[in-house]
């Protein structure tokens, strides 16, 4: 009986497993595709920290360039911060079983981070310039066309939220952007998976994860605040933080408020029908049909 139930959850597992690479390497392939980030001829960059997240990124890299008809390289690049107990040879040994081209750049930004900013303070901005300047100067001396990060779906969403209630701006993390130098493209092909689902390819792939101790323990870090929130939203209302990845991608500009993205202040009625008029105000898109139709009644009747 029991070997009966192990092999029936055996099958489920592999089942299950199974169902979340396609789900991955789709999304993966479509963010790539959707975004034109990588081309024929490519060096790609994917920077691994040790992470679940960096570890899916290129996992799940080699496995679509073995099937892509577009040939591109990938050599995986990783910056040791010289944090204390870092394990420096798991990263190297996981590379080499893969069989990738890696990079490791030592460079003590701990220490840095840790003189320049003081206690009890966030570390995490000082922490990625530094990380970020690095790492564009290895992708050109490495003669990287692109850079990839691992930033996922909830990433985003989190980051987006971010610079509404603490920056005051509408602004989000892009799937492809140019660097801040302007030398370098840097991806994230990542952009569509949903971090709950890295997590189960992480325990499903065994990485060999190597936690962050500069920041990991930053429990009072704004960021970590919101993303607890959105994922008690997607508890209450599942499919919230697709939704609101999707709104990011289809944005309105006339129902905002920038006049540098709208002409607000010469705004003059057409006479024309326009379909993204006042009805966009109605309060659920899905009652759209019901309240066309009662405007209809409502306008025959007058």
């Amino acid at each position: 009986m029991n070997t009966m139930t192990d092999l029936r959850a055996v099958r489920k597992g592999a089942f299950e497993a199974n169902k979340l690479s396609k789900r991955l390497h789709r999304q993966v392939g479509q963010a790539i595709g959707d975004f034109n980030m990588i081309e024929s001829g490519d060096k790609v960059m994917v920077c691994v920290s040790g992470g679940k997240d960096s570890y899916a990124l290129l996992d799940i890299l080699l496995s679509l360039r073995e099937r892509s008809p577009v040939p591109f390289d990938l050599v995986a690049v990783n910056l040791d911060q010289k944090q204390p107990g870092f394990p420096d040879h798991v990263l190297p040994e996981y590379l080499r079983s893969r069989g990738v081209q890696f990079h490791i750049e030592t460079k003590d930004t701990y220490s840095i981070v840790k003189r320049l900013v003081p206690e009890g303070q966030t570390l995490c901005s000082l922490c990625s310039r530094l990380r970020r300047g690095i790492l564009y100067r290895v992708a050109g001396e490495l003669g990287a066309t692109k850079v990839a990060l691992g930033h996922h779906r909830d990433d985003m969403v989190v980051t987006l939220l971010m610079n509404m209630f603490f920056g005051g701006r509408m602004k989000g993390m892009p799937p492809k952007l140019v660097s801040d130098d302007g030398r370098h493209v840097v991806i994230r092909p990542l952009a569509y998976v949903a971090e709950s689902d890295l997590a189960r390819w992480a325990d499903h792939r065994r990485f060999p994860i190597i936690p962050c101790t500069l920041c990991g323990s930053q429990d009072h870090l704004q960021r970590v605040q919101v993303k607890a929130m959105i994922h008690q939203w997607e508890k209450q209302y599942p499919g919230r933080i697709d939704n609101m990845l999707r709104a990011m991608s289809q944005i309105t500009p006339s129902h905002m408020m920038d006049r540098n993205l709208h002409p607000f202040a010469t705004l003059k009625p057409s006479g024309m029908p326009d379909a993204e008029g006042d009805r966009a105000f109605d309060e659920e898109a899905a009652c759209g049909t019901v309240a066309d139709g009662a405007a209809i009644q409502l306008h025959r009747g007058l």
